[in-house]
């Protein structure tokens, strides 16, 4: 028969009590930070720096290489349209520089993800993630150019040649602004702190 003095009002045995974390010791948690290189806020070994940061560089891919893809189905789309033949011939110069500078972004961007593979769990992520964060780099300055060439072009074939040189000057400042000048103003701000 059980204990009446430890049975509920249903009659059943109460759950047990959950049990109680003991406090954190500052031995145990700086004997698990041993491996942080770094007093940034953000306990993680150097390995989980490397994973978090190549985490970040193939988010950073995937978000330009699908705006690349797009800009060169458009272009190749361009080359198949009747009036593809009515472009003069430094309007077909300018396509095709365009088409080579959306190949060469999308090379460059996905090396990082070919290097990748060629050293997968050989130990060096640290150095693929600063590989791919210099592809990035590389990646946007072509994909700026593409952009602003692209503009430039179709302003050129709707209007003519001032108006492609105009939009392209406009969208040059935007991306300029956006892309440098905000960043520049951001790390400055930081005083240079690298959170890694």
């Amino acid at each position: 028969m059980s204990d009446p003095a430890k049975t509920t009002r249903t009659g059943r045995a109460p759950a047990p009590a959950p049990a109680v974390a003991p406090a954190p010791d500052h031995e145990d948690e700086s004997a698990s930070l041993a491996g942080d290189d770094r007093d940034d806020g953000r306990p993680e070994t150097p390995a989980q720096r490397a994973d978090r940061n190549w985490n970040d560089v193939l988010q950073e891919l995937r978000v330009l290489q699908t705006g690349t893809q797009i800009l060169t189905g458009f272009l190749l789309a361009l080359a198949f349209q009747p009036a593809f033949s009515d472009l003069s011939e430094g309007q077909r110069t300018v396509y095709l520089v365009l088409i080579a500078l959306s190949a060469l972004s999308a090379v460059v961007a996905l090396a990082p993800v070919a290097l990748h593979r060629a050293v997968f769990q050989r130990g060096v992520k640290p150095d693929v993630v600063r590989f791919g964060h210099g592809c990035l780099r590389a990646a946007l300055a072509l994909v700026s150019l593409l952009l602003t060439g692209v503009v430039g072009f179709v302003f050129d074939v709707v209007l003519d040649v001032r108006g492609g040189i105009a939009g392209a000057m406009v969208l040059g400042a935007v991306i300029l602004v956006l892309w440098v000048a905000v960043p520049v103003l951001v790390r400055r701000r930081s005083g240079g702190r690298t959170q890694g």
